[in-house]
């Protein structure tokens, strides 16, 4: 039995969603393999996801995210330095903590997505580590802190042993093996997507919208947006989005399978959020995506959706005004497929050459 080590970024569910697409397909494929995932923020989220018995969990706190000012989805710089300078500030013993975890767990591999924790004590014991990412925490903070800060996750990230990128990606210089990958999403059950088409939309000829900002934005006023008069239209919310209308269906919280809320629709309204951005490129759906100047990491996910035809953006202040004037459209092969199997598979035998 190989066992490995998975940890997953606490921002949000974006990084949870993904990772439990490859290890549900990672268990499917390798039955015999233990995974024990270290996170905080989503567990309940991923324990519902994954009730196998080969996963366990380790509450742990992996990452720092982002911080937004208040009523807004820009980012807020001098909070994330104070978080930032927190979470940094015993390293070391951070580091020296999980040297013991991966000795009494005979850990084989460690996966990241994308927390630079387990990267310093993996290379200190010789443990194999394998990045999966559209990003670092590196990268995404070099325009939001000063480079000597940051210099502490740099040298960890310099330690991967392989690097999967995700579409996007701008992350060439790191010195490890390196593989490519568009995108990738949990899949889907075709009759559930059905049934949600029935519930909301069960003549068929109106358009589904879902409109998300993800589940660490608070504090933005959406009530009065001119969006939900759009004719014609039915909106699928998530859960944190409060919105009291006829017209507007919030996906349960309980839900854990939120991707087919995404495959049910016609159109993606969205921040620049990796996983959802996957999910409707996987699932065929247009995309408009909310635009954030401030944020490297959306920029290079809009950047590539732009230079493939896959979606449009709009501002926020555009945002306010907006209301949706096309007419339902029959959904378009994009040429994009669901990656996951290809990654698993990539990870099946990239985690052999280094056992």
């Amino acid at each position: 039995m190989k066992t490995i080590a998975y940890y997953i970024s606490d921002y949000g569910f974006g990084h949870a969603a993904r990772s439990i697409a490859i290890i549900r397909e990672l268990l499917e494929k390798e039955p015999s393999y233990r995974v024990i995932i270290s996170h905080s923020f989503a567990m309940d989220f991923l324990r519902n996801s994954l009730p196998y018995d080969q996963v366990s969990f380790r509450k742990i706190a992996t990452d720092v995210g982002y911080f937004l000012k208040e009523g807004s989805l820009e980012p807020d710089k001098e909070k994330l330095a104070k978080e930032f300078d927190r979470f940094v500030e015993d390293w070391e013993k951070k580091i020296l903590s999980e040297v013991p975890f991966f000795q009494l767990a005979k850990v084989d591999l460690i996966i990241t997505d994308i927390s630079p924790l387990p990267l310093e004590a993996a290379d200190r014991v010789g443990i194999p580590t394998i990045g999966i990412s559209n990003f670092t925490w590196y990268t995404a903070y070099e325009s939001l802190l000063d480079q000597k800060r940051l210099e502490i996750w740099k040298s960890s990230y310099a330690k991967m042993s392989c690097f999967f990128l995700l579409a996007g990606n701008q992350e060439s210089n790191w010195p490890c093996e390196k593989r490519l990958f568009p995108f990738f999403a949990r899949k889907v059950q075709e009759d559930m997507v059905e049934r949600i088409i029935d519930q909301i939309n069960p003549t068929r000829k109106k358009t589904i919208i879902f409109f998300g900002l993800g589940m660490k934005i608070e504090g933005i006023e959406v009530e009065s947006l001119p969006l939900w008069e759009s004719e014609n239209c039915v909106f699928i919310v998530s859960s944190n989005v409060k919105v009291d209308r006829d017209n507007v269906f919030s996906i349960p919280i309980e839900e854990t399978e939120s991707q087919a809320y995404i495959a049910a629709s016609d159109l993606v309204i969205t921040k620049a959020g990796w996983g959802t951005i996957s999910e409707a490129v996987v699932y065929n759906v247009p995309l408009l995506i909310l635009n954030r100047e401030g944020m490297t990491e959306d920029q290079h996910t809009i950047n590539y959706i732009r230079q493939h035809g896959l979606g449009k953006t709009i501002e926020w202040e555009e945002m306010q005004k907006y209301q949706y004037q096309g007419e339902k459209q029959e959904k378009k092969e994009n040429g994009f497929k669901n990656e996951v199997e290809e990654i698993v598979g990539e990870l099946r035998e990239a985690g052999g050459r280094f056992y």
